[in-house]
């Protein structure tokens, strides 16, 4: 399996047991994680820090924020699901926000 092959679902399951905050989307195919703060500034620096993130990794997540909250969702398109770069993507903006 490569970075970039879709998880299953067993696979899924034991990524987000170590994946403090982070919640599987409706359809399956993303993980999400919504952070909230008080006030816009905090919410832009979030989502800047998530675009840095996606920038170092070659892996870009899709960022909602707004006054009080960002909102970061991981998935990979070109394979159609969720991927083992998603997983670490996520892992690694939780360590930078620990």
């Amino acid at each position: 399996m490569t970075e970039r092959t879709p998880l299953d679902t067993d696979d899924i399951a034991r990524a987000l047991e170590g994946l403090a905050g982070w919640s599987l989307t409706q359809e399956g195919r993303a993980i999400t994680r919504r952070f909230d703060f008080k006030g816009f500034a905090r919410a832009v620096e979030m989502a800047n820090l998530a675009a840095w993130l996606g920038n170092r990794h070659d892996h870009h997540p899709d960022i909602a924020f707004g006054w009080g909250y960002c909102a970061v969702t991981f998935t990979t398109h070109d394979a159609g699901g969720l991927t083992r770069a998603d997983i670490d993507c996520a892992a690694r903006l939780n360590a930078l926000v620990a």
